[in-house]
Protein backbone atom coordinates (compact mmCIF):
# COMPACT_ATOMS: atom_id res chain seq x y z
CA UNK A 1 0.00 0.00 0.00
CA UNK A 2 1.40 3.30 -0.92
CA UNK A 3 -1.55 5.49 0.61
CA UNK A 4 -0.40 8.51 1.81
CA UNK A 5 -0.47 8.67 6.31
CA UNK A 6 -2.14 12.06 6.79
CA UNK A 7 -1.41 12.39 10.59
CA UNK A 8 1.43 13.44 11.56
CA UNK A 9 3.71 13.94 14.74
CA UNK A 10 1.93 16.31 17.37
CA UNK A 11 -2.00 15.64 16.39
CA UNK A 12 -3.84 14.46 18.67
CA UNK A 13 -6.00 11.67 17.84
CA UNK A 14 -8.73 9.14 19.33
CA UNK A 15 -9.26 5.45 19.25
CA UNK A 16 -11.86 3.97 17.38
CA UNK A 17 -11.14 0.24 17.76
CA UNK A 18 -9.64 -2.07 20.13
CA UNK A 19 -9.03 -2.03 23.84
CA UNK A 20 -8.65 1.36 24.16
CA UNK A 21 -11.62 2.37 22.34
CA UNK A 22 -12.81 6.00 23.03
CA UNK A 23 -9.63 7.47 24.46
CA UNK A 24 -7.43 10.38 23.16
CA UNK A 25 -3.62 11.06 23.14
CA UNK A 26 -0.92 13.00 20.87
CA UNK A 27 0.80 10.79 18.06
CA UNK A 28 4.42 10.57 19.38
CA UNK A 29 5.88 8.79 16.13
CA UNK A 30 4.93 7.73 12.52
CA UNK A 31 6.24 4.26 11.26
CA UNK A 32 4.81 4.55 7.43
CA UNK A 33 6.38 1.59 6.12
CA UNK A 34 4.00 -0.64 8.32
CA UNK A 35 1.18 2.26 8.03
CA UNK A 36 1.23 1.95 12.54
CA UNK A 37 1.74 5.25 15.06
CA UNK A 38 2.59 5.38 18.76
CA UNK A 39 0.06 7.32 20.77
CA UNK A 40 0.89 8.45 24.19
CA UNK A 41 -1.23 6.72 26.98
CA UNK A 42 -2.58 4.60 24.63
CA UNK A 43 -1.93 0.60 24.12
CA UNK A 44 0.51 0.07 26.86
CA UNK A 45 2.08 -3.17 27.64
CA UNK A 46 4.37 -4.18 31.02
CA UNK A 47 7.65 -5.50 29.73
CA UNK A 48 9.98 -7.49 31.83
CA UNK A 49 13.51 -6.07 31.42
CA UNK A 50 16.63 -7.28 32.81
CA UNK A 51 18.93 -4.76 34.98
CA UNK A 52 21.84 -3.88 31.62
CA UNK A 53 24.05 -0.90 31.69
CA UNK A 54 23.31 1.91 33.77
CA UNK A 55 19.53 0.24 33.70
CA UNK A 56 17.75 -0.98 36.42
CA UNK A 57 15.98 -4.18 35.75
CA UNK A 58 11.80 -4.74 36.45
CA UNK A 59 8.77 -4.37 34.97
CA UNK A 60 8.13 -1.14 32.47
CA UNK A 61 5.25 -0.03 31.13
CA UNK A 62 5.67 0.72 26.98
CA UNK A 63 3.75 2.21 24.77
CA UNK A 64 3.03 -0.02 21.61
CA UNK A 65 2.46 0.93 18.14
CA UNK A 66 -1.13 0.91 16.72
CA UNK A 67 -2.25 0.77 13.28
CA UNK A 68 -3.69 3.84 11.51
CA UNK A 69 -6.53 2.64 10.84
CA UNK A 70 -7.77 2.30 13.94
CA UNK A 71 -7.70 6.58 15.29
CA UNK A 72 -9.10 9.52 13.67
CA UNK A 73 -8.13 12.52 13.92
CA UNK A 74 -9.75 14.64 17.39
CA UNK A 75 -11.53 17.56 16.36
CA UNK A 76 -12.04 19.63 19.58
CA UNK A 77 -14.82 22.11 17.89
CA UNK A 78 -16.66 18.71 17.15
CA UNK A 79 -15.49 16.72 20.14
CA UNK A 80 -15.21 13.82 17.57
CA UNK A 81 -12.93 11.81 15.32
CA UNK A 82 -12.54 13.18 11.84
CA UNK A 83 -11.54 12.26 8.30
CA UNK A 84 -8.37 14.42 7.19
CA UNK A 85 -8.21 15.87 3.51
CA UNK A 86 -5.94 18.06 1.36
CA UNK A 87 -6.73 21.29 -0.61
CA UNK A 88 -4.54 23.80 -2.19
CA UNK A 89 -4.39 27.31 -0.43
CA UNK A 90 -4.51 30.89 -2.52
CA UNK A 91 -0.26 31.15 -2.69
CA UNK A 92 -0.80 27.03 -4.08
CA UNK A 93 0.39 25.11 -0.64
CA UNK A 94 -0.83 22.06 0.10
CA UNK A 95 -2.88 22.51 3.25
CA UNK A 96 -4.96 19.85 6.03
CA UNK A 97 -8.52 20.12 5.98
CA UNK A 98 -11.40 18.37 7.93
CA UNK A 99 -13.31 17.11 5.48
CA UNK A 100 -16.66 17.26 7.49
CA UNK A 101 -16.84 21.32 7.93
CA UNK A 102 -14.00 22.02 5.25
CA UNK A 103 -11.92 23.84 7.88
CA UNK A 104 -7.95 24.42 7.80
CA UNK A 105 -6.32 22.17 10.41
Amino acid sequence: MKNKIKLKKGDEVIVLAGKDKGKRGKILKVIPHTRKIIVSEINKYKKHQKPGNNEPGGIIEKDMPIHISNVAFYDSSLNKGVRLGYSFGKDGKKIRINKKSGKEI
